[in-house]
């Protein structure tokens, strides 16, 4: 019991962490219709300006983390401006191409800048354990949830409440009917794959928390990419669930699997989970089916 009840608050935490990085996923294919797939190396490039800012540049830890975010937000703006903007018109398999490219260019400057060993910041929770249900289980895993619960709901929020929100939910509708109301398209693109770069950071700090700093975080921000299919690739509330479920899938499969087949499952059952569901439901859990009118 002890050990299922740790297994499920860390896949939970885990999972959080997923719906994070998932909900990049869904902005950009929400705002722009691209499946970004350097959403990976950007939550590995967030979780590495932590590090800077928090070790190299000596800032306190509760400041690194907004620098971070920060930081961002205008690599995210400056990967639309630089990149995607002048792929307008092009076809869908040039665009994924295109993500694909920098997420490997971004791995590569990733090694380059702060070397391919595993790095050491400095955990943002206090270490201890906690009682729960009689088993004791690391705090961290119970602040990474709460944290992570506090911006996935600011974040639906925010795209639900703010002008900017509607204006992005606007495009997502229709961009020809949003730019006719006045609503620049341009500066929506850019501000999605900014806001996109900031879910990536958070999620990318919350995941050293659990799993330490290296250059194999970019696969674990690619988990994010199954979570946002699973739970339907248009949509928020999907993506939150799908995270979980992700989450929970590695988690036990690490706890009760691995030790059974020698480990490796853990890294490959997510997407196993993922290839079941969709056999049975093509649009995730929660998408919106494709209908076609002939």
């Amino acid at each position: 019991m002890d050990l299922f009840i740790q297994l499920l608050l860390t896949g939970v935490a885990l999972g959080s962490g997923y719906a994070l990085g998932g909900l990049g996923f869904v902005l950009i294919y929400k705002a722009t219709g691209v499946f970004n797939f350097s959403h990976g190396q950007l939550t590995m490039v967030g979780a590495y300006f932590f590090y800077m800012f928090q070790v190299q540049l000596g800032l306190p830890p509760w400041w690194s983390v907004p620098a971070a975010v920060a930081s961002m937000f205008l690599v995210g703006v400056m990967v639309e401006r630089l990149c995607l903007r002048r792929m307008v018109g092009e076809s869908a398999i040039a665009i994924i191409m295109l993500t694909i490219g920098l997420g490997t260019l971004l791995r590569n400057l990733v090694g380059l800048v702060w070397g391919t060993q595993p790095q050491s910041p400095v955990p943002l929770f206090k270490a201890g354990f906690v009682d729960v249900l009689g088993a004791r289980v690391p705090s961290v895993y119970l602040w990474t949830l709460l944290t992570a619960a506090v911006f996935i709901g600011g974040f639906v929020l925010y795209f639900r409440r703010s002008s900017q929100g509607i204006a992005m939910r606007a495009v997502a509708f229709h961009q020809d009917h949003a730019a006719l109301s006045g609503i620049s398209i341009h500066r929506v693109f850019a501000y999605s794959w900014g806001l996109a770069g900031m879910m990536a950071a958070i999620s990318g700090i919350m995941m050293v928390q659990l799993v330490g700093l290296d250059l194999s975080m970019d696969a674990r921000g690619l988990s994010a990419f199954p979570a946002a299919i699973l739970g339907g690739i248009d949509s928020i509330g999907g993506v939150i669930i799908g995270g979980l479920i992700i989450g929970l899938v590695e988690s036990f499969a690490g706890g009760y699997l691995d030790p059974v087949l020698g480990g490796g499952v853990k890294e490959v059952i997510g997407y196993v989970v993922l290839l079941l569901i969709l056999m049975i439901r093509p649009y995730g859990l929660f998408g919106t089916p494709e209908i076609k009118k002939v």
